[in-house]
């Protein structure tokens, strides 16, 4: 199976956001049983979205890069650690690059902040995922929205 030309990029406006939120609305809370009302929060206001979409306008996946004050819960505090969260790829699109381009795409964002590594947390399955991408598991497992997670790290 191939996968049409798509394009990552940062979301650039309101249509962008709401394809990023559509996304995340059809994995988290669709397909893994998230509530709504804790997939989304008061962090995506000031977030950098990142946005793989079809040329036809098909939203495929999304990220979202926190760095700064909003990031310090997840990165014990380390101004310079930004975190990546709220990955997520529609079903049609999984296995054909695009969960690897959105994190890219979010260190990218991360470098051009000046941040020198990226945190994350992963669900457990995801993990051999991220570590093919450079990023190393620490700390112990624990539960997020009731599904076991990972702390991980990337230097850039």
């Amino acid at each position: 199976m191939s996968l049409p030309p798509y394009a990552v990029r940062v979301a650039a406006d309101s249509a962008d956001r709401e394809a990023c939120f559509a996304v995340r609305k059809e994995v988290f809370v669709a397909e893994q049983g998230v509530p709504q009302e804790i997939e989304y929060d008061a962090y995506d206001a000031d977030a950098v979205h990142v946005l793989a979409i079809r040329e036809d306008g098909v939203p495929l996946g999304t990220a979202r890069l926190l760095y700064g004050e909003a990031a310090a819960a997840k990165t014990d505090g380390d101004p310079a650690v930004g975190s990546l969260g709220r990955l997520a790829v529609a079903q049609a699109a999984r296995g054909l690059g695009v969960g690897a381009a959105l994190v890219r795409a979010v260190e990218e964002a991360a470098r051009a902040r000046g941040l020198t590594a990226v945190d994350l947390h992963a669900q457990t399955h995801a993990l051999g995922f991220y570590e093919r991408l450079g990023y190393v598991p620490y700390g112990p497992e624990f539960p997020d929205a009731g599904i076991p997670h990972r702390a991980m790290r990337r230097a850039l």
